[in-house]
């Protein structure tokens, strides 16, 4: 029987993140290299190298950077054979990447409609399949344990909420959640565990205008039952755990990291 320390340990594992320069991505990317292991960060140019920086010189990982735009398809579906065409073998795949965008319901633009959609839902589910599509080419004896690799997408609180003023997120997120479920069901039997984690209110960029705007910060942070807006750091224990062994026959699911929201 493993130990249960050992259980959480990525060594010798590589992960694919996107969304890993600042907030919960770049927190998730750092948990993962201090877990063991390597990590390949997907980003739209170069000119942001502080993740990739401190895994080298602070935790002593290797790390890459891929620039790929996630709003165009044919870059997203080129990213997992650009890395296995240099060596690299990813068996943990993060996707965090997304964008906001806020209008009143009626007045919502088309066209912020499908860049929140192309970036946020249909992106991820292009990746989710390359990168299965790669993990189950590979042949069988590489995984002697069955377990070939781990997909974990962030969601939202509005996985199960409609929040307001940002109907394309709360699509996108309400997509994430379904797309997670429908993406394990077809994968688990294979060795690829597909999960979710859904944030609450995290003191992150995307939430400036909320944490702004006094009424709606009070309103809030008077729901929260940990009586605080979530920080980047409370999603490392998260993250690692659903990378690793230690959720092996945990699939399918959304875990939400909310300080208590979602039981209120």
């Amino acid at each position: 029987m493993a130990d249960v320390m050992s259980l959480f340990s990525l060594s010798g594992k590589t992960a694919l993140v996107t969304g890993g320069t600042r907030g919960i991505g770049q927190a998730m990317a750092f948990a993962l290299a201090e877990a063991g292991a390597d990590i390949i960060l997907v980003q739209r140019d170069t000119t942001n190298t502080s993740t990739k920086d401190e895994i080298i010189n602070r935790l002593g990982r290797k790390a890459w950077i891929h620039v790929a735009e996630l709003s165009d398809r044919q870059a997203v579906k080129g990213i997992v054979p650009a890395l296995t065409s240099q060596g690299l073998k990813p068996e943990i795949l993060v996707n965090c990447a997304g964008i906001q965008r806020r209008h009143p319901a009626e007045k919502f633009p088309d066209e912020d409609w499908d860049e929140v959609l192309e970036v946020n839902l249909s992106s991820v589910f292009i990746l989710c399949r390359e990168f299965a599509a790669y993990l189950l080419a590979r042949d069988a004896s590489e995984f002697p344990q069955g377990h070939r690799g781990s997909i974990i997408n962030v969601g939202s609180l509005l996985c199960f909420q409609g929040g307001i003023t940002v109907p394309a997120y709360a699509a996108s997120k309400g997509g994430i959640g379904q797309l997670t479920k429908a993406l394990s069901n077809d994968w688990v039997a294979k060795g690829i565990n597909v999960n979710a984690i859904a944030p609450g209110y995290i003191a992150t960029d995307m939430n400036t205008a909320l944490i702004n705007d006094a009424d709606r910060n009070a309103g809030i942070m008077a729901r929260i039952p940990a009586g605080r807006w979530g920080n980047p750091e409370d999603f490392k224990g998260a993250v690692v755990y659903l990378a690793s062994r230690a959720s092996s026959y945990v699939s399918g699911e959304v875990l939400t990291v909310d300080g208590g929201w979602m039981g209120r």
